[in-house]
This record gives structure tokens, C-alpha cells and sequence, in this order.
């Protein structure tokens, strides 16, 4: 292999690892310009070294064919554990927060970067640019699609204590359905000592729910507070 062929394509794995990294970097996610070019960097790199040695194994058995035998190369083994690799790498950019898990995209384009990087660094240069360009497609492109045409819900837990159980659960599961709120979950915590407001019992209970994105939980607690049997109510 030229030298110039071994810098072209360890430019165009920066080239598209950068294209990549970049939306990553301009969203504020984990892992941003940096990450992602060195991932498809490192990718390539090891591409061709499996290549050179390839090269170097093939060579060697030309000159001596009585060692053939002796000299195996898997050209697809080292490609195989930077794939398996990067999914370690991946799952630090994964946040579980309040219910909802962030960073999966990320994680994949990660994922995707170092199976570019691996196409570059073996020579495939029309699916490792084709491959790059519909990667950048879809991370700017379907993210605007799905705001605007897929109905996402935000997962919220909601702590309410409260007094006469059978009305506010009743007036609880009215205000959820007539707000297009999903309850996934609803827990009632046993208490030791139980709160008393003007000599009546205060329960609590947890609800975990199913937030249409429109919908603010702000303005959620607040309605939810106006009911006089609802002491308070907040978001945990």
C-alpha cells in the first residue's frame, strides 16, 4: 500500500468522524467532535494494520511456501473487537434521569462512527462516504421529523399527599385522563407515623406517569394543588 493512500485514508476518517461529531457537539451531547473523530480514527487505524499484516503474512508465504501452514491471518478478527470495544464506550454517554434514559443516540452513533472508521481504514471508500453521509442525514434531518410529527411523552414521578383517599384517587384519575396522562405506576408508601391536617389521616402516593411533551409539569403540580384535598404535590 502508497503512503499517500495510507494518509488519504486516515484524513477521510477524520473527515467523516468530524461530520458526525460535530451535530453530536452542536446538541451538547457526552460524546462531541473529539470523541467521535478519534473513535473513527482508531477505527481506521486498526483496519490498516490488519490490512499490513495481511500483506505481511501473504508475502511471507510467497517467499516461503513451505510455511503456509504456519501463518494464518483473520482479516475480519481485529475489526470485530473495536466493534464489540466501542460498546463500552457507548454506555458512558447513557444517562438515566427521572425516569427517562438520554444518550442512546449518541451511543449509537459511536457505534456507527467506528463501523465508518473500519470500512475507511480497509479501503471502502463509497460505502464509508455513503454510510457517513446518512448518518449526518439522519441525526439533523429525522430529529426535526420526530418533533414535529412523532408524539413523544416525558416520564415523570409525582409525590402527593393528601387526605379523603376515595375522592382525591377519584378527582386524580379524572385530571390524568382528561389530560391525555398515561399512569404507568402508582405506588402508597406505608408510613409509621402518618401526618395529621385538622385531625385527618394525610396519605401519600406515588405516581409514575406518562407526560404528553406539550404538557407542563409545572402547570401539572399547580392544578393538582388547587384541589383542596391535595396538601402537596411535587416531582421527585
Amino acid at each position: 500500500m502508497q503512503y499517500y493512500e495510507v494518509v488519504l485514508r486516515i484524513l477521510l476518517a477524520v473527515l467523516i468522524g468530524g461530520a458526525i461529531g460535530y451535530e453530536r457537539e452542536f446538541n451538547n451531547r457526552p460524546a462531541g467532535l473529539r470523541t467521535h473523530i478519534l473513535v473513527c480514527l482508531g477505527a481506521a487505524v486498526i483496519s490498516l494494520i490488519q490490512v499490513y499484516s495481511v500483506e505481511e503474512v501473504t508475502n511471507m508465504i510467497l517467499k516461503h511456501p513451505q510455511l503456509e501452514s504456519a501463518f494464518k491471518a483473520d482479516i475480519g478478527r481485529m475489526g470485530a473487537q473495536v466493534v464489540s470495544g466501542i460498546g463500552f464506550l457507548g454506555a458512558g454517554t447513557i444517562m438515566h434521569e427521572k425516569g427517562s434514559i438520554k444518550g442512546l443516540t449518541t451511543a449509537a452513533s459511536l457505534w456507527v462512527v467506528g463501523c465508518i472508521g473500519i470500512g475507511v481504514g480497509m479501503g471502502y471508500y463509497m460505502l464509508s462516504l455513503t454510510a457517513g453521509a446518512c448518518a449526518v442525514l439522519i441525526l439533523v434531518s429525522l430529529k426535526k421529523f420526530e418533533e414535529r410529527f412523532v408524539e413523544k411523552h416525558k416520564v415523570i414521578k409525582f409525590e402527593i399527599l393528601y387526605t379523603n383517599r376515595n375522592n382525591t384517587l377519584q378527582y386524580l384519575e379524572d385530571y390524568f385522563t382528561r389530560k391525555g396522562i398515561k399512569v404507568t405506576h402508582i405506588e402508597y408508601p406505608v408510613e409509621e407515623d402518618d401526618l395529621t391536617v385538622e385531625e385527618e389521616l394525610v396519605k401519600r402516593c406515588l405516581y409514575t406517569v406518562l407526560i404528553p411533551r406539550y404538557l407542563s409539569s409545572t402547570d401539572i403540580l399547580y392544578s393538582l394543588t388547587k384541589n383542596e384535598n391535595i396538601i402537596k404535590a411535587n416531582i421527585i
